[in-house]
């Protein structure tokens, strides 16, 4: 360890703590910045779900269609895909549609309103269940190798991280696909973690290419009902705490395929989920790069302590007087009065101790 003066060191240390000082508040105002970043990305997603950030364009912009209009849309377009579906699979079977077989459709879950807050004239609820396809994945066996690096994207839970997904750490094989229960979800399906004790379950992510996930997150279809999954993806990002809290219990909490499906979901007009999305895209954008800012005056801050440490212990900090005692006057001193604490503390021997007990 260098060591200055005593005189000299007093100065070092009064020096950092001035310079430490200024140093410790721009970080705790960094911090606070950071903070309030992270509560503005909040109260923005609060306010673009609930209406409140469109506001203006409503009284400017008159929308074809209402939310209710086009839950209804996207209700008949579905019906119509799944009898489709049917017929097909009674041509390939070679049998005739047998009589009502049209009632066996599966109806969407319905939300329950009765809790759920007042919405914008033109929106209205629907569930993540009614309004799209939801579908729960699955991993092939790791047993078998030829599951496995094919040319299918596969995502883990791990990978459902409030984020766009381009790539994917594991690809499974045609084999893979065919047996297991997982399928291809198109390019905008919002991916939902059901699974974790961490921050895992609740997070989002939007597949910005076709792939197949495992039995621990949910794949909504936003894209196949034409909803823009931007949207989507803000509206779960925004109830990230309330999802967490709606899973099924049991010793490790998640949510299940049933759970997913009943989430209620605010449904805009098409126009204004639109430019939901695109005010909501510019402002996160923004925050981003503060973000990215205040990330950097960190880094800075944290190189500039360490410079003045190393001007501090390199007799660069603060000036040096020839009139101070020199250290080795200071260090020889030291090891005198060290040596006489050692050898005051110095145990008696065992013999002068055993003389003094038998004194009577």
């Amino acid at each position: 360890m260098p060591v200055p003066p005593r005189k000299e060191q007093t100065r070092i240390v009064a020096k950092l703590e001035e310079l430490l000082s200024d140093l410790d508040v721009g970080v705790a105002e960094l911090k606070a910045a950071q903070k309030k970043l992270a509560q503005y990305r909040q109260s923005l997603l609060k306010a673009a779900v609930e209406g409140a950030l469109t506001a203006e364009w409503r009284a400017t912009h008159t929308p074809l269609e209402t939310g209710a209009q086009l839950l209804q849309r996207i209700l008949l377009e579905r019906r119509a895909r799944w009898e489709a579906k049917q017929l097909a699979k009674f041509q390939q079977q070679g049998k005739t549609p047998p009589k009502d077989w049209q009632k066996k459709y599966p109806k969407p879950v319905q939300p329950d309103t009765t809790r759920l807050p007042q919405l914008p004239v033109g929106w209205v609820w629907s569930a993540l269940g009614e309004s799209f396809q939801v579908e729960v994945g699955a991993t092939p066996s790791r047993k078998e190798s030829g599951y496995w690096n094919g040319g299918i994207h596969w995502v883990s839970s791990g990978e459902v991280r409030f984020s766009r997904i381009t790539h994917t750490k594991e690809t499974i094989s045609e084999a893979g696909l065919r047996n297991s229960s997982t399928q291809i979800n198109p390019v905008g399906s919002v991916l939902l973690g059901m699974i974790g004790e961490g921050k895992t379950r609740g997070q989002v992510a939007i597949l910005d290419v076709e792939a197949t996930n495992n039995q621990n997150c949910a794949a909504i279809w936003a894209s196949a009902s034409g909803v823009p999954p931007e949207y989507v993806y803000y509206w779960l990002w925004s109830q990230y705490e309330v999802t967490r809290r709606g899973s099924s219990g049991n010793n490790q909490p998640a949510l299940n395929k049933s759970i997913v499906e009943r989430i209620p979901f605010p449904l805009a007009p098409l126009a204004e989920m639109k430019a939901v999305v695109q005010i909501v895209d510019c402002e996160l954008k923004r925050a981003d790069e503060q973000e990215r800012a205040i990330e950097l005056a960190l880094k800075q801050s944290a190189a500039q302590r360490q410079n003045i440490l190393r001007a501090a212990f390199s007799g660069q900090l603060v000036p040096q007087d020839p009139n101070d005692e020199p250290a080795s006057v200071l260090l020889a001193r030291i090891r005198t009065e060290r040596a006489a604490r050692e050898a005051a503390k110095k145990p008696r021997s065992r013999k002068s101790a055993s003389s003094l007990r038998s004194t009577p």
